[in-house]
């Protein structure tokens, strides 16, 4: 089994070909292809993490599409003084499938 850890929006998340990742948005339409930063490669009983070795390493994924996540509604209170505040927040992310660990 081949799978890679990679830095994706801040984030480290374990692919191998063929999974679907929701990410933080990236720039490119659906359809266009990105690459992702590789940290780790595990081939079956091989592991590579040498910085020298992982810039040969490539993994590509697939935009599928860009949407939005769950709402989440931040809220402030000060008991007595008449002060409230309500705010929403809707992170941007993008939909990708990987085509390709090399």
């Amino acid at each position: 089994m081949v799978y890679a850890i990679v830095r994706a929006g801040g984030r480290q998340e374990k692919v191998s070909v063929g999974d679907f990742v929701t990410l933080n948005r990236v720039p490119g339409g659906a359809g266009s292809t990105i690459e992702l930063p590789a940290l780790l490669l595990v081939d079956g009983e091989k592991i590579t993490s040498a910085p020298k070795d992982l810039a040969k390493v490539k993994v590509t994924a697939e935009i599928l599409e860009d949407l939005r996540g769950k709402k989440v509604v931040i809220q402030k209170y000060k008991n007595k003084t008449g002060y409230k505040k309500r705010q929403g927040h809707r992170q941007e992310l993008t939909k990708v499938k990987v085509t390709d660990i090399a």
